[in-house]
């Protein structure tokens, strides 16, 4: 498989009569964006935002980030959310680098989350970095929690879509190509026989109640382990429909972004035979890690595999699917690796897990959630700034009257994000 992402480098956000981009500058057409938005019935109000790295502005509650992609000569992108049902990791694909979609309202309260574009916080998110284009929304009266979920996902990936295709449309060419071509595990073994076999098994939420994750449109939840080419996953196979605490959250912009699959990737035919990832479940019961523990190694043993990587995501009973996926590699041979942000308390003296096992001995730590930190007032919030004291990390007495906040970490998008695009980590002392 080969695929080329075609990335146009965005350095500025303007509105203009058009979208498209020019000179580096991402144009938009405010109400032709927001039309587009208000055609979901389920929306009673919409609007447009945008800001960018030093801006005095925080965004509040956010919901998912999504990069602004599309397939060139095809003009869609999301198999089975903005696309129809093909498989994704091959071809050109445009990608409006450095631009993004911030999705933004309140959901679910505690599991939603903020982002500064300047400040003490923001070197803590990606998406301080970033251009972003803040989609808020406010849902039509009584609309069920589930369907308001459902509405702002799609928004975010319609967007999306929505201004890649018109840069696509109106003549933006890339300033870089970058490319992933692999072959199938059996083509890549068979050309590096003598090379280490090594599996990523990529944990993600899947426990209903808007705690989901969605691989080709479809909710991971019911699903049983499968295994993925790493070009689909770079691709826009996998989207988030979680709202788990916002430190360890990964958006639908980590998913085309994941780390681990790109660092396993530049080692592959070098040092390692990188054989593929495996989105899996971590369910509310026992029985669901236990199945979901044991296909995973299931899959392993099957490629062969010498080792493995596993992310965790979110923290909690998280942890339990953690333990078992480790001690079940590690019990039949096969080397693990674990990458899990920790919960250890605002001194960091208290067990950073809920879970433990002895086979668990290797371990990256991407940060403390319980972290406290002080952000000031920004000049604009975009938003609710109220929000922060249903969010994980805040409390009610975080807002201060001047509009600073005193808050854990785990309020802040991805901060701790255990696939490792962060700057957290850990030292031995």
């Amino acid at each position: 498989m080969r695929l080329e992402l075609h990335k146009v480098h965005i350095t500025g956000l303007a509105f203009a009569d058009t979208t498209h981009v020019s000179s580096g500058t991402l144009y938009v057409n405010k109400s032709e964006a927001e039309e587009l938005i208000a055609e979901d019935r389920r929306f009673a109000k919409v609007s447009l935002d945008l800001t960018s790295p030093g801006d005095s502005v925080r965004i509040i509650p956010v919901k998912d980030v999504v990069e602004p992609r599309v397939k060139i000569g095809k003009n869609n992108y999301f198999p089975g959310f903005c696309a129809p049902m093909q498989k994704a990791g091959t071809g050109e694909t445009l990608v409006l680098d450095g631009a993004a979609v911030v999705t933004c309202g309140p959901i679910v309260a505690f599991q939603e989350g903020f982002i500064d574009m300047s400040g003490p916080a923001a070197p803590y998110s990606p998406f301080s970095a970033t251009h972003n284009v803040v989609l808020s929304v406010e849902p039509v009266d009584n609309l069920e929690k589930h369907q308001y979920e459902a509405a702002l996902r799609e928004a975010g990936l319609k967007l999306s879509v929505y201004l890649a295709k018109c840069a696509a449309e109106t003549g933006a060419k890339a300033d870089e190509v970058k490319v992933f071509e692999k072959g199938d595990t059996f083509e890549e073994s068979q050309k590096y026989p003598d090379l280490p076999k090594v599996i990523y098994v990529c944990m993600n939420i899947t426990q209903g109640l808007l705690h989901d994750t969605y691989v080709y449109a479809n909710d991971l939840r019911p699903s049983l382990p499968t295994l993925l080419h790493p070009n689909e996953v770079l691709d826009g196979a996998m989207v988030s429909g979680n709202c788990v605490s916002a430190c360890d959250k990964n958006t639908t912009w980590h998913h085309v972004h994941n780390p681990i699959v790109q660092a396993l990737y530049a080692r592959h035919g070098k040092e390692i035979n990188f054989l593929g990832m495996i989105p899996t479940q971590e369910s509310t019961v026992l029985a669901g890690k236990l199945r979901a523990a044991t296909m995973n190694l299931s899959i392993a043993q099957q490629l062969g595999a010498d080792g493995v990587i596993v992310s965790e995501e979110g923290y909690g009973n998280p942890d339990t699917d953690l333990c078992l996926n480790a001690k079940y590699f590690e019990d039949a041979g096969i080397k693990s690796v674990v990458v899990s942000d920790e919960s250890s308390g605002t001194d960091g003296a208290s067990q950073s897990l809920a879970d433990a096992t002895p086979e668990l001995t290797g371990f990256i730590s991407t940060g403390n959630v319980n972290e406290m930190i002080e952000v000031p007032a920004m000049d604009k919030v975009i938003g609710y700034k109220e929000a922060i004291s249903l969010l994980s990390g805040g409390a009610e007495e975080s807002l201060r009257p001047d509009g600073s906040m005193y808050v854990e970490l785990q309020s802040i998008i991805a901060s701790t994000a255990e696939i490792g695009f962060n700057k957290l980590g850990c030292e031995w002392i």
